[in-house]
C-alpha cells in the first residue's frame, strides 16, 4: 500500500467505527472518507458483527481495516478472510512481533496464512494467488515499541506503522495533548514519523476528534482516524442543531 499517487503531505482521512453496526459502518463508509477502520479490540465488533459487515457489502467504497483484539494468526486470518482489506494489529512491541503480523496476513510463500475465505466473502475462483494483497498496520503504544520503532518499521511487506496516542501517552505517563503537542526532535511521534519515512511505510494514528487530527497531520501522520462513528453522530448533531438557531 502506496500513497505514490497523492502529493507528499496528504492526509488519508478515516473514521473509527466501534458501534457495532454494519449499516451504519457502510453508510460511513459511503460518506466520502478515505477509510474506515472496524474496531473489533475496544469495539462492539465480534465474529459474527465482523462477518455480519462484510456479507453486507456488496461494493467497496474505502479501504476497511479490521483493528484485531490481538497479534493472534487466528484473528488476523478471521478478519481477512470475512472480507476486510487489512488488518491492525495492536500493541506491537518488537521487529519479531511485527514480522509475526505479516507473516499471519498472508499467504504462503510470504507468510504462514491458511487458505480459507469465509463462503460469499469474497470471489475465490482464482484462488490464492487471485486473492488481493492485505493490509497490514501494526500498532506502537509503548515505549519500548517506540525505542524499538525502526526495526519494526523496516519489517519486510508492513504497510503502516500505527500509533495509539491513548494508550502510549498512558505507557509514558503523559497527557494526551502534550504528547500529540511535544514536536521536539527525540519526542516519540517524531521519532516515529521519521522511521516511517526511513522505511517507506505510512505514518497513521488514532485521533478520535478534529482537533486532535490536526495535531497529527502537523506531526507528519498521513492516515489519519479522525472520529468515530458516534463522534459522527455528535458532530452531525451539533451541525444539524446549529442550522435552526436564530442568529443573535
Amino acid at each position: 500500500m502506496t500513497d505514490a499517487d497523492l502529493p507528499a503531505d496528504a492526509v488519508r482521512t478515516g473514521v473509527w467505527a466501534t458501534l457495532g453496526d454494519a449499516r451504519t459502518t457502510l453508510a460511513l463508509e459511503r460518506a466520502g472518507f478515505d477509510w474506515v477502520g472496524v474496531d473489533a479490540q475496544h469495539g462492539h465488533f465480534d465474529d459474527a458483527a465482523l462477518r455480519g459487515l462484510f456479507a453486507l457489502r456488496h461494493e467497496a467504497a474505502a479501504p476497511v481495516l479490521v483493528r484485531v483484539a490481538a497479534n493472534d494468526p487466528t484473528a488476523i486470518g478471521r478478519a481477512l478472510d470475512a472480507g476486510a482489506d487489512g488488518v491492525i494489529i495492536p500493541l506491537v512491541q518488537d521487529a519479531e512481533q511485527a514480522e509475526a503480523a505479516v507473516a499471519a496476513a498472508h499467504y504462503p510463500p510470504r507468510g504462514a496464512r491458511s487458505w480459507g475465505p469465509l463462503p460469499g466473502s469474497r470471489d475465490t475462483t482464482g484462488g490464492a494467488a487471485s486473492m488481493p494483497r492485505p493490509r497490514c498496520a501494526v500498532m506502537v503504544e509503548t515505549a519500548r515499541a517506540v525505542a524499538a520503532v525502526e526495526d519494526i518499521a523496516a519489517t519486510p511487506d508492513l504497510d503502516m506503522v500505527f500509533v495509539g496516542p491513548f494508550d502510549l501517552s498512558l505507557a509514558l505517563g503523559r497527557d494526551v495533548d502534550d504528547l500529540l503537542a511535544d514536536t521536539a526532535a527525540d519526542a516519540p511521534l517524531p521519532v516515529i514519523v521519521r522511521a516511517c519515512r526511513a522505511a517507506g511505510v505510512l505514518p497513521g494514528a488514532f485521533a478520535g476528534s478534529p482537533e486532535r487530527a490536526a495535531a497529527l497531520r502537523a506531526q507528519g501522520f498521513s492516515w489519519i482516524a479522525v472520529t468515530t462513528d458516534s463522534g459522527v453522530l455528535h458532530l452531525g448533531s451539533a451541525a444539524a442543531r446549529a442550522g435552526l438557531t436564530p442568529p443573535t
